[in-house]
């Protein structure tokens, strides 16, 4: 039995259907795409402008100390789903812009497992990021601890002294420094069988 062919009137319709699918489909894509490539442009634009209390790298330290003194304030936090214990070796500390500071932080797996974990971190308030120079820092670097290991990490910064000109800041005198450790799920490694040995139990 032959199927009925379809009639006339309806193929307008399945032929626009189509392009509309298709239309979509190229446009889910694009958005995709853009997404992508959003990502890094928009992680150029903090660092360069400090927009998100996002810091700035330095690989060397100021040629001016001033007197001026701030006071810098150092939060940790851990993600859900990561078992670990995060902790400042302080919670504060006055510091005099154009000063190189070091502080550590400490992590401890509280798992019975090797856990991996990564840190993302932003400065409040926001607009001082700008200002926030790390000379070294930890963050955004996986972290694998073992079984109950424990773990000290520094990070090394100063305030930029041309905060002191910023007339935006005359009245900053705090600044907050928050890190957050998020886990980080790697991979199943593959069993090796080198050698075209087979695995015990097998023949």
């Amino acid at each position: 039995m032959s199927q009925a062919p379809i009639p006339r009137a309806a193929q307008p319709t399945t032929r626009r259907d189509l392009v509309v699918a298709a239309a979509c489909g190229a446009f889910v894509a694009l958005m995709v795409g853009a997404s992508f490539a959003a990502v890094p442009f928009y992680d150029w634009f903090c660092r360069t402008t400090g927009f998100g209390g996002r810091t700035q790298v330095a690989t060397a330290a100021p040629g001016e100390v001033l007197a001026r003194r701030l006071t810098v304030r150092f939060d940790a936090n851990v993600a859900g789903g990561l078992p670990w214990r995060f902790v400042p070796e302080r919670t504060s500390l006055e510091v005099r812009l154009g000063e190189v500071v070091t502080v550590n932080y400490t992590i401890t797996n509280l798992a019975a497992r090797e856990t991996v974990g990564q840190a993302s971190y932003n400065v409040a308030p926001s607009t001082a990021g700008i200002h926030f120079q790390k000379i070294n820092c930890f963050c955004f670097t996986d972290q694998a601890l073992a079984p109950g290991e424990r773990r000290e990490m520094a990070v090394v910064f100063y305030v930029d002294p041309a905060l002191a000109k910023d007339r935006e800041q005359d009245g900053l005198n705090t600044i907050t420094l928050s890190y957050t450790m998020h886990p980080v799920r790697r991979p199943d490694r593959p069993v090796a069988e080198g050698n075209g040995a087979l695995p015990p139990g097998r023949s």
